[in-house]
C-alpha cells in the first residue's frame, strides 16, 4: 500500500514539474524576427507634448496616423505615450510600450535618447527607433537606430518668404536650445532669405524648451521690440505667431500650417513628414529587414517640404523665389551651405571657414545635424 501511495505521488510531482516548465516566462518580450504580421504587429510611440500643441508633436503624430493609413493597420496596434518628461519618466514610458508587447518604439524628443539606449540593451528582440540624436552608430546596437529630416532645405526655402517680406531687414528667431539641430535649422532659414536680400540680419533668443508657450510668446514679443519684424521658430506652439499677429508683423512656422492660428501674420511654415521614416521602418519589421543605423530625407524624397503659402499677405514674386530655389537645391546646382560660409563653432572647437565651390555637408552621414556655428549676420542675443 505505501509503494502505491508513493507510487502516486511521484505521478503527480512529474506532472506539477511538468506543468510548471510549460509555463511562460513572466512578460515575455517580443521578438521582431519572427511571426509579426501586419494583423499583430504592435507600435509605441513616446512624445514630449500631445497632438494640441499644433506643432512638433502634431506633426509626429500626423505621421503616425498616415502610417497606420498606408499600412492598413488598427487603432489598437499603436500606443502612444503623450506629455512624456526628458527625464525617468521616459524610461518608464519605454518598458511600459515593451511590456504591452510593442515590436518597435518611436521616440520623438532628444531628451530620450540615453533612456531609449539602456532599454533597448536589455530587449535585443525590440526595435527602438529615435528622432533626432545621434548615438546609435555610436553605440553599434542592431536594434537600436536614429532617424531626422533634412529639415534645414525647407527652413532656407521659407526663409525666402521672409526675406522677401521684412521692411526692416532685421528678422527674429524663438530658438529651444543651443544645439545643432537648432542652429542649424535657424541658419538655414537666414540663408534663406540673404539669398534674395543681402542686406537682411536676424537676432535669435533662446527659450530652453522645446514647448512653452509663454516663454515663446514672451521671447517674439522681445525680439519684435528689438526691430524685428519677421519671426521664425523653432519651438512647438503657435505662440510665436499669434504674437506676430498681435503686433501687425509676420511669421514663418514649423511643423504645422500656422495660417489658422494667425492668418494675418503668416507667411508659411517649414514641415516634416515623418510617416515617410514610420511607414519604411515597420516594413522593415514586417519584412524582417534591418533598419538603417542613421536615416534622414529630405525636399527630394517628399521628407520634407512647405505649407501653403499665405497669399494674401506674401511679397511679391516669392512664389517664384522659392520655387526657382527648391528646383536648384533638387538639382544639386546649390547647396543650404554652400561656400564661402565662416562661423564661429558653438562651445568651442574650430570656427568653420568653407570655401567657395564647397559646401558644408549637412545630415548626409548621420542623420542628427552637426551644423553649430554662428556664422556673420546672426546675433545671438543672451536672456
Amino acid at each position: 500500500m505505501k509503494k502505491v501511495i508513493a507510487l502516486v505521488i511521484a505521478v503527480i510531482m512529474l506532472f506539477a514539474l511538468v506543468a510548471c516548465s510549460a509555463k511562460p516566462a513572466a512578460n515575455p518580450t517580443p521578438d521582431a524576427s519572427t511571426g509579426i504580421t501586419k494583423d499583430n504587429i504592435k507600435i509605441g510611440c513616446v512624445h514630449i507634448s500631445d497632438p494640441s500643441d499644433m506643432g512638433y508633436t502634431y506633426n509626429h503624430d500626423l505621421g503616425t496616423e498616415n502610417m497606420k493609413k498606408a499600412l492598413g493597420l488598427r487603432d489598437d496596434q499603436i500606443i502612444n505615450k503623450y506629455n512624456t518628461p526628458e527625464g525617468s519618466e521616459c524610461e518608464t514610458a519605454i518598458r511600459e510600450l515593451v511590456e504591452a508587447g510593442c515590436n518597435i518604439i518611436f521616440a520623438t524628443s532628444f531628451g530620450f535618447e540615453d533612456y531609449m539606449v539602456t532599454v533597448a540593451k536589455e530587449y535585443p528582440n525590440v526595435e527602438f527607433c529615435h528622432a533626432t540624436g545621434y548615438k546609435a552608430a555610436i553605440e553599434n546596437l542592431p536594434n537600436y537606430h536614429n532617424y531626422f529630416v533634412s529639415i534645414y532645405e525647407a527652413r532656407y526655402l521659407a526663409g525666402i518668404a521672409a526675406g522677401l517680406k521684412t521692411e526692416t531687414d532685421k528678422l527674429g528667431y524663438v530658438a529651444a536650445f543651443d544645439f545643432a539641430e537648432v542652429i542649424s535649422g535657424y541658419t538655414a532659414f537666414y540663408l534663406g532669405a540673404k539669398s534674395v536680400n543681402p542686406d537682411v540680419t536676424m537676432d535669435v533668443m533662446y527659450t530652453n524648451s522645446w514647448n512653452d508657450p509663454t516663454v515663446e510668446s514672451q521671447v517674439a514679443q522681445a525680439l519684435i521690440d528689438g526691430g524685428c519684424d519677421v519671426i521664425s521658430q523653432h519651438s512647438d506652439s503657435t505662440a510665436p505667431a499669434t504674437t506676430a499677429a498681435q503686433n501687425g508683423v509676420w511669421q514663418c512656422g514649423y511643423n504645422a500650417d500656422m495660417i489658422p492660428a494667425a492668418p494675418t501674420a503668416s507667411l508659411v511654415s517649414a514641415r516634416a513628414d515623418w510617416s515617410k521614416y514610420l511607414i519604411y521602418a515597420v516594413n522593415c519589421v514586417l519584412d524582417g529587414k534591418p533598419i538603417a543605423t542613421d536615416w534622414c530625407q529630405g525636399l527630394s524624397e517628399g521628407a520634407v517640404f512647405l505649407s501653403p503659402l499665405n497669399e494674401d499677405i506674401i511679397a511679391p514674386g516669392t512664389a517664384e523665389a522659392i520655387e526657382e530655389a527648391k528646383a536648384k537645391i533638387l538639382s544639386g546646382e546649390i547647396h543650404v551651405f554652400d561656400g564661402p560660409l565662416t562661423g564661429t563653432a558653438v562651445g568651442g572647437g574650430e570656427d568653420l571657414d568653407i570655401p567657395a565651390g564647397e559646401y558644408f555637408h549637412e545630415s548626409e552621414t548621420v542623420s542628427a545635424p552637426s551644423f553649430a556655428y554662428i556664422i556673420p549676420g546672426i546675433n545671438v542675443i543672451k536672456g
